[in-house]
């Protein structure tokens, strides 16, 4: 086995590197449904392509009828797709340097003070001087000709028109919610997705068989990265995103984020921390940046390459790589993957799990697959919420990673999550839903694009998001499994060693509605409730919880949110306390 574990000892339950590698010798997960993916790792939101053969075919799913009748701009329908972004001649004066040389991560010292609002306004646009990066420095050409507009952390506001104006699909629903399609790719690309293997990671990572890591070589993602580059280079504008990871004030992460789409960077802005404007004045030098280059391909022929789709991390360089896949779930679960690398490392143990506490302050997490609740049971009117999906643990208590919630839309109702309801506003991006032609209100049953519909939105949009998102040291470990053979009772208490079998086997039942293609319950497995983004062995994760566990007094329970004695649904209420 690959994988190996730091000693952590958590009472009668404790693992050491011999014990990882003895006791459990080879962890691997079933496939599940059949969604394109590791043939051995579960996924959350992976969905299979979409059936269309142009733009123009998809964007007509979108909509119930007929093209809305909106407004022509400059004598072109309205909602045209196009990077290329303003058309009016940019003085040299008011000319960008390269992506390449003002976004060198490694290399800038100070965070970016370019543009603020319209790219083609003179008045707002600065000179970047050339920064030197530590890549080899081409010759001249008539790439050096061209310079590119970045547009840094614009307001909601303004990705609204820049994705109006330039983006195809982008339209404002009837609640104020952005409405974009994420193109052929409406879920992530498992398969598509590469790590770095150099001399540290080859130790430290999993790697083999049930691992989701699979290797590339540094040479083969600096390829890849020039690539993206270029392509960002070759465009109008750019957006770019400083924000934060982890509201822990003490170990919080700068992430930035260099997008092609006006949606990616909303998302982004949605589902990230995001900084004051004095953080923003010092934010310096992030400690990871990703290239999203969007629907730019990979080359196929490139080693390492499946398809034209490639999605690539490099720990050394603290760099994300993305090609070919315009699924802007593809940042947010890259970035949960470096934490899952990074926060171990600082003896934070990193959760994919949902998380609430009472008004007396006792903290639960929830952990679950698809389809279990998971989102749901965290969104509770009695209690507060601090985050739905990424969690550290660390010696002070809880804190979410994220700033924002990404919710499936699929059969959204009112009257049965009323908080996310509500939450699909006015900032709210809005992926892949239908709507009506002419009120713009959306039907979310609708599945004509794909059953994998989300919300993504920034937390405060819960009325009881508990903000600052920290929490104090869980009291109740709930994990969650939507059994659908009836055999799971609908509440077990567990002892520490129970939690920890349940916690690495990651079980649920695939029902009809979870995945595409899934007609009968089907048994499924993910390691750690998250195995698509571990970068660890599952035992170290296993091994840290079970050591906070003992050490907070916190009690471990299995909730099954199927069916129990017989194929009737259970209607569970639960008391945390």
């Amino acid at each position: 086995m690959a994988g190996n574990g730091n000693e952590s000892t958590g009472g009668d339950f404790s693992f050491s590197a011999a014990a990882a590698r003895d006791a459990l010798p080879r962890i691997t997960t079933e496939k599940g449904g059949k969604s394109p993916g590791p043939a051995d790792v579960c996924q959350d939101d992976i969905a299979p392509r979409v059936n269309f053969q142009t733009i123009d075919e998809l964007h007509s799913l979108q909509k119930k009828r007929s093209a809305p009748t909106t407004p022509l701009r400059d004598g072109s329908a309205s909602g045209v797709s196009g990077t290329s972004g303003p058309t009016t001649p940019v003085s040299s004066e008011t000319m960008l340097q390269s992506v390449s040389a003002s976004l060198a991560s490694l290399t800038r010292e100070t965070g970016p003070k370019l543009i603020r609002g319209d790219p083609t306004s003179a008045a707002k646009v600065a000179h970047v001087p050339v920064t030197p990066t530590s890549l080899p420095a081409a010759d001249v050409s008539d790439s050096g000709l061209k310079f590119t507009h970045i547009l840094h952390n614009l307001s909601p506001a303004e990705l609204y028109e820049q994705a109006i104006k330039f983006e195809k699909g982008s339209f404002v629903t009837s609640t104020g919610a952005l409405a974009t399609l994420s193109g052929a790719k409406t879920g992530r690309s498992p398969k598509d997705k590469r790590v770095v293997k150099d001399d540290t990671t080859e130790a430290e990572l999993w790697w083999g068989k049930g691992s989701p890591n699979i290797e590339m070589d540094e040479k083969t993602f600096l390829v890849n990265r020039e690539r993206a580059v270029d392509y960002l280079n070759s465009l109008d504008k750019v957006f770019v995103n400083d924000q934060y990871l982890n509201w822990d004030p003490e170990n919080k992460i700068k992430v930035r984020i260099v997008s092609a789409r006006a949606y990616h960077s909303l998302f982004m802005h949605n589902m990230c921390i995001r900084p004051t404007p004095e953080e923003l004045e010092n934010f310096g030098t992030p400690d990871f940046t990703i290239y999203n280059a969007g629907k730019f391909p990979c080359n196929r022929f490139t080693h390492y390459m499946t398809s034209s789709t490639s999605v690539d991390i490099n720990l050394g360089r603290r760099e994300m790589v993305i090609l070919g896949t315009q699924y802007a779930g593809e940042m947010k679960k890259g970035l949960f993957g470096v934490m899952h690398y990074l926060m171990p490392k600082r003896k934070i143990l990193s959760l994919h799990s949902g998380c609430n506490m009472g008004k007396d302050g006792d903290v639960a997490l929830f952990f679950g697959l698809s389809g279990t609740g998971k989102t749901t049971l965290s969104t509770d009117h009695n209690r507060y919420l601090i985050g739905d999906d990424e969690h550290c643990w660390s010696e002070a208590g809880v804190s979410n990673i994220e700033g924002g919630c990404y919710a499936k839309c699929i059969d959204l109702a009112r009257d049965k999550e009323p908080d996310i309801w509500n939450a699909i506003k006015f900032g709210t991006v809005l992926e892949n839903v239908v709507f009506d032609e002419h009120t713009r209100e959306v039907d979310y049953t609708d599945k004509s694009v794909t059953e994998n519909t989300r919300a993504a939105y920034p937390i405060e949009y819960i009325p009881n998001s508990k903000i600052p998102c920290v929490g104090p040291h869980p009291k109740n470990v709930i994990l969650l499994a939507c059994d659908a053979f009836g055999v799971l009772p609908p509440i077990s208490k567990l002892n520490l060693a129970q939690t920890m079998y349940h916690f690495i086997s990651g079980y649920t039942a695939l029902v009809a509605g979870t995945e595409e293609g899934v007609k009968e319950p089907r048994a499924t497995f993910s390691a750690c409730f998250g195995a698509a983004f571990i970068m660890l062995h599952p035992t170290k994760y296993a091994a840290m919880l079970a050591e906070k566990m003992q050490a907070q007094g916190a009690t471990g329970w299995l909730v099954n949110t199927g069916w129990s004695g017989g194929r009737l649904t259970i209607h569970l209420y639960f008391n945390y306390k």
